[in-house]
């Protein structure tokens, strides 16, 4: 045998190094404490411990040592550590199934890239007795100081057979195939709360495992730790607690090691470690990340939104007019924007009710914050809720991550709801809740969330009748309606057409690069139409006037529809078929105000490329003795 495995040595060095191993007449082993092997054993070994030299060769070194396995780690790992070690903690089997009670001397033995150890044993029981012989003789001679330098020599021993499993900072407890606890070393009794005695000797299962840790119990026949005793392979468990005894979970992390005798698997080691403040530390980053997602995912909408907001293209003024019916509107918006009431905003489609809504958010301390519209009339009926609240992943079929609602989205700003006489019956209810407390869950979690929302509401359905019919909640239409705005159509604003499809032209001329004007004809023929579809109707055909338009001239396309004359004469116009007839009055009046008209839409200018002159389709000079003697003044004259 070569004790000095991947030497330079010469052979004949090598050769009584072999010979020192062999004829010594301390007992030694050379072991692979990686492999779990004995590679040799020397004669005086083989005495000691009662086994053939060949059998020694084929036996493990945690067999040797049958339920010991925890000190035997912690010897072994301290030589590899340290490069030698003792202790008097480990007790062999000898062949005939008695225990040994021995002292070990553990070297470190470097080989070709592995670490061995070279182990020497001494008999404590034989070395006892040459003490207790050597005392009697000494007591004969009076010698009293020897006897009680070996009294000490004991209680060194018991000491260190204590101290082996207190040095671990790890809890270590085993058990043995029944699952009763055999032993429980102190950092196991400090983190548990058990003393060692309150343990050893009972199914520690029921006592330390029972349940997991959102209060699920835990059979034991789940438990990774018994399962080593049916499958004889090593667990490791991670994110499971243990319960203390005063009824507190730690989160530990643990191995739960098979202790074999002979083959045979007689139980398990436990070594575990407290993880709770790692656990706390990843709960925080968790969270924190979980949160950083949230308000990307708000951002990334509130993106969304703000995009779409820069697609629709509106006049710096926002509401175009000067209509009574207008300045009326205007004055209501001014009234009720620095507030935080409920705005109601009715009448019919396509009269602009999205602006005043605008107009509102645009004009109050929430102008930082985004406005949020909610087609109501767009929505799926099933999904209305996740679209108002959000929801959490698998709270239905479909939802594969979480989502944030509306109202979330608009925390701190404005949210539109438009149509809101869509909302079905019985999410009404939640939504009141949500405008009088001020707080909400998403579909599927329990989390009750906060929000600080301005709602404005628009419909063009008769919420009264609608109340009466059973088909909206009265007490929801008396919170929404705080503030009711109206929303004037635009056959009762006829002086305001002229000057939103003078908006719309110019919209539509930079958009395809021509220029386009609006003659005094194409005013008249767009002011006499009622415009079913109000303000949007009237984009629409300007639109379509645009791309039809040809030399520069408009082709407007109208129905063939009775019109309304907006004057005095139209009493007269009911009364029989015959064609309206003004008086001259009438006729200087209406001059007038399509004359201011236009130069409103041209900002004052008379004459020039755009000005208003072009506009009504007359010469300048014509157009200036007409402003003259309608005493219409703050008209500039060419624009350049």
């Amino acid at each position: 045998m070569d004790l000095a495995l991947g030497s330079t040595a010469p052979p004949q060095d090598i050769e009584l190094r072999a010979a020192a191993f062999e004829f010594s007449v301390e007992p030694a082993l050379l072991l692979d404490p990686h492999a779990d092997q004995i590679l040799d054993a020397n004669p005086a070994a083989c005495t000691l411990l009662g086994y053939d030299r060949a059998l020694l060769r084929q036996t493990k070194v945690s067999t040797l040592h049958s339920g010991q396995l925890p000190a035997l780690i912690v010897f072994t790992q301290a030589v590899l550590d340290k490069g030698a070690y003792w202790t008097n903690a480990l007790t062999p089997r000898h062949a005939t199934g008695q225990s040994l009670r021995l002292e070990y001397a553990g070297s470190l033995l470097p080989s070709d890239g592995r670490s061995l150890v070279l182990l020497t044993m001494s008999d404590l029981d034989a070395r006892r007795r040459r003490y207790v012989d050597a005392a009697a003789e000494d007591h004969m001679r009076g010698g009293i100081a020897t006897w009680q330098r070996v009294e000490r020599v004991f209680q060194d021993i018991e000491r260190e057979n204590q101290l082996i499993l207190r040095a671990a900072g790890e809890g270590i407890y085993g058990v043995n195939a029944e699952g009763k606890t055999t032993f429980v070393n102190p950092a196991a009794e400090r983190m548990l709360g058990w003393s060692a005695e309150e343990l050893v000797g009972k199914e520690i299962h029921p006592i330390v495992h029972h349940t997991h840790h959102d209060g699920r119990h835990y059979p034991d026949h789940d438990c990774p730790i018994y399962a080593a005793f049916r499958d004889g392979a090593v667990h490791q468990v991670d994110g499971e607690v243990f319960w203390r005894k005063d009824g507190t979970p730690v989160w530990v992390e643990y191995t739960s090691t098979p202790i074999r005798d002979r083959g045979v698997v007689v139980g398990a080691v436990i070594v575990f470690r407290d993880v709770s403040q790692r656990r706390e530390a990843d709960e925080k980053l968790h969270a924190a990340l979980a949160e950083v997602d949230r308000l990307r995912e708000r951002l990334e909408l509130e993106n969304a939104y703000l995009q779409e907001e820069i697609r629709i293209e509106t006049n710096p003024r926002g509401i175009i007019g000067q209509s009574e019916a207008i300045q009326k509107t205007l004055r209501q918006v001014k009234l009720v924007a620095p507030t935080t009431a409920a705005v109601m905003i009715t009448g019919e489609s396509g009269t602009g009710k999205e602006l005043i809504a605008r107009a509102i958010h645009e004009a109050s301390s929430r102008r930082d914050r985004p406005l949020i519209r909610v087609n109501c009339a767009a929505i799926p009926r099933e999904l209305f809720e996740s679209e108002f609240f959000g929801h959490v992943r698998g709270a239905f079929t479909g939802a594969m991550r979480d989502r944030i609602g509306r109202f979330e989205l608009a925390d701190g700003g404005t949210l539109f709801l438009d149509e809101v006489g869509e909302i079905p019956l019985e999410l009404q209810g939640k939504l009141l809740r949500v405008l009088q407390e001020g707080n909400f869950e998403r579909v599927g979690e329990e989390r009750t969330r906060a929000v600080d929302v301005r709602l404005i509401a628009a419909t063009n359905r008769d919420l009264k009748q609608e109340v009466q019919r059973g088909r909206f909640r009265e007490d929801l239409y008396f919170r929404l309606n705080v503030f009711p705005v109206e929303s004037v159509p635009l056959r009762e604003r006829r002086e305001d057409i002229p000057l939103l499809a003078q908006h719309f032209l110019t919209r539509e001329s930079k958009a395809l690069k021509s220029e386009l004007r609006l003659s005094e004809g194409d005013a008249r023929k767009l002011s006499r139409y009622d415009w079913p579809g109000n303000v949007r109707e009237l984009q629409n055909v300007i639109e379509r006037a645009a791309i039809l338009a040809q030399n520069g001239r408009l082709r407007i396309d109208l129905p063939d529809a009775p019109s309304v004359q907006p004057s005095p004469a139209a009493a007269r116009a009911k009364a029989d078929s015959h064609p309206v007839v003004m008086t001259s009055a009438e006729m200087r009046a209406h001059e007038r105000a399509n004359i201011l008209a236009a130069l409103q839409a041209c900002s004052g200018k008379v004459f020039g490329p755009g000005g208003a002159a072009e506009m009504l389709d007359i010469r300048p000079t014509t157009l200036a003795s007409r402003i003259k003697a309608l005493g219409i003044a703050n008209a500039r004259g060419s624009g350049g």
